[in-house]
């Protein structure tokens, strides 16, 4: 069956060759490192709904980074803004509805982003389908009590559960939210590059892979945090 690449926003991504995989996803803005490296176009992209709050630069810059792109398939992943603040949610409500589904999809497409099909289903189905691969593993379920998966594990969690592919390389990850197309300014904000889904993302990787040892990677960092093989690229 088909092996699927995910592709990270990373700076530097090492990429296994392209006889390696059948097909490749993007995660949020990590499209732009795919144009660059001259990888296939997309066969989906999951993104994150906070990507056109506006609530930040980051968000900002991934937007731009994204113009004129495009994938076959874009899964629209909501991500609740202010869910226990309600009056900062209430005060912020032109972000909260800017995330809505049509308020993103028109957004992109006004950047220039194209796709054939968009997606846009509940969080709680993409974490559904984090479970149903983990098998109610307690690590899993103690970390997504804290934090959900990033989006590119998201993208990996899809491609498994819902695509059907046999397994899924993991490039362009590294536990950081530093990114290829630009300097996020968030790094400085928070005066650290750890990304707050690491321990969601570490426990959710080591219990896919011991369960159905179909999770490889290229990036030494995620062999080395997760367990997971280290392919060459």
């Amino acid at each position: 069956m088909a092996v699927l690449l995910v592709l990270g926003s990373k700076p530097d991504p090492i990429v296994p060759p392209r006889g390696a995989y059948a097909d490749l996803a993007c995660a949020n803005a990590s499209g732009r490192s795919a144009h660059h490296l001259g990888l296939p176009r997309p066969a989906f992209t999951v993104m994150s709904s906070v990507l056109t709050s506006g609530k930040n630069a980051s968000n900002r810059l991934a937007l731009e980074a994204l113009a004129g792109l495009s994938t076959r398939t874009l899964y629209y992943v909501p991500r609740p803004m202010y869910r226990n603040a309600p009056v900062k949610r209430l005060l912020n409500f032109g972000e909260v509805i800017a995330c809505r589904p049509r308020p993103f999809e028109r957004a992109l497409r006004a950047t220039g982003y194209r796709f054939d099909a968009f997606i846009a289903k509940p969080l709680a189905y993409y974490i559904d389908l984090v479970r149903t691969l983990c098998g109610g593993d307690a690590e899993v379920e103690a970390t997504l009590a804290k934090k959900h998966p990033s989006t590119g594990i998201v993208a990996a969690v899809v491609g498994l559960a819902e695509c059907g592919y046999s397994k899924v390389i993991l490039s362009g990850f590294s536990f950081e939210i530093s990114h290829a197309y630009a300097n996020n300014p968030l790094i400085q904000s928070r005066g650290t590059l750890a990304s707050k889904h690491t321990d969601t993302d570490v426990a959710v990787i080591r219990s896919i892979s011991a369960r159905h040892g179909r999770l490889l990677t290229t990036e030494r960092i995620v062999a080395e945090r997760t367990g997971i093989p280290l392919i060459a690229a």
